[in-house]
């Protein structure tokens, strides 16, 4: 069976450039600058062809919507938009100067705040250490989504619905959990070079490193409601999965580290055989506690042999001699199972 012409079956897209610009994947006029009538028509089509994500078409679909995200994520960036469009030959893009340019603004503008309630805000967030966008949310004035969407704005930045969202299991697995939680992000797919990032603030420089150093690629952030963030962890990296893939990244990245670095020559000691894959900073910590709980326990059995050998009573020599059993198993165990 031949192959499906996608684009001209699902998305009513007539023959043509094969894949379509940005454009016409989403079924826009040629340079539409309006970022509401962008995210509509996403939402349009990103629900039309979820329709067919099962049996054979699954994989295909999953492909396409990951591009029409990629189209979308690129329009709704002012910058990357720019860019995007000289490419296709426009010279004189639409100038954005009467474009609102912070959060408060962008609220004001699309009347989900008024005027007046702009000083009010602003002494909120400032008596308690807030952004504009959290203030918000706290006095319950915006949902969530909204002023993520106002921050973009503010950040020159796009806005993303994870729901929407099908992240590349190849680009999740060169993340490891640890890094994701830390800095409260969520990679989701390469484009054009750069790889797109879901990040509930500003991203930074120390993510940006990481994410160079574990993908050999720049990022590029997207907004999204940290909440969803949260849910999308939770969803991705639940505990037990990608551990290969994170011990693989890990290991790249120390390599990579070490090869940079022109003070450090020595290379590191080959581990001992029989050992596998490195261990998780979580079987770290867990293997820890098994140590220190069977440190104690030697301590307690060491004296209580004393106790009950000597009757019922033991000295403070002895007391000694169960705090040194008790350290030599912690130090065996420390430096062989639990390393």
């Amino acid at each position: 069976m031949s192959e499906i012409d996608v684009y001209k079956e699902w998305l009513g897209i007539p023959e043509g450039v094969r894949p379509p610009d940005h454009y016409t994947l989403l079924r826009l006029v040629q340079f539409e600058d309006d970022v509401e009538k962008i995210r509509t028509n996403y939402r349009k089509l990103n629900a039309h062809v979820r329709k067919y994500s099962t049996g054979q078409y699954l994989l295909r679909s999953q492909e396409l919507l990951n591009e029409m995200a990629k189209a979308m994520l690129c329009l709704t960036d002012p910058d990357g938009k720019v860019e995007y469009d000289r490419s296709l030959g426009r010279e004189t893009p639409q100038s954005d100067d009467d474009e609102p340019r912070t959060v408060l603004q962008y609220l004001v503008s699309r009347s989900l705040i008024k005027r007046g309630q702009v000083s009010e805000i602003e002494h909120f967030a400032e008596a308690r250490g807030l952004s504009h966008r959290d203030a918000v949310i706290q006095l319950k004035l915006v949902e969530a989504p909204d002023a993520c969407r106002a921050l973009a704005s503010e950040l020159r930045l796009s806005y993303v619905d994870l729901e929407d969202m099908l992240p590349d299991d190849s680009v999740l697995d060169k993340v490891p959990r640890r890094v994701i939680r830390k800095h409260a992000c969520l990679p989701l797919f390469e484009d054009r070079g750069v790889l797109l990032v879901a990040c509930s603030d500003e991203p930074s420089h120390e993510l940006e490193e990481e994410i160079r150093l574990r993908c050999s690629l720049p990022m590029r952030p997207v907004l999204a409601v940290p909440r969803a963030i949260n849910q999308a962890i939770s969803k991705y990296y639940a505990p037990g999965m990608r551990e290969d893939g994170a011990a693989v990244a890990e290991s790249a990245v120390k390599t990579t580290g070490k090869k940079d670095s022109k003070s450090e020559k020595a290379t590191p000691a080959p581990r001992a055989a029989g050992k596998s894959t490195p261990l998780t900073e979580d079987q770290k910590r867990e293997r820890l506690m098994v140590t220190a709980i069977a440190s104690c326990w030697s301590i307690i059995g060491t004296i209580a042999a004393f106790y009950f050998s000597n009757g019922q009573s033991v000295t403070f020599l002895q007391i000694i001699i169960g705090a040194v059993v008790g350290a030599v198993v912690f130090g065996i165990m420390k430096t062989t199972w639990a390393k």
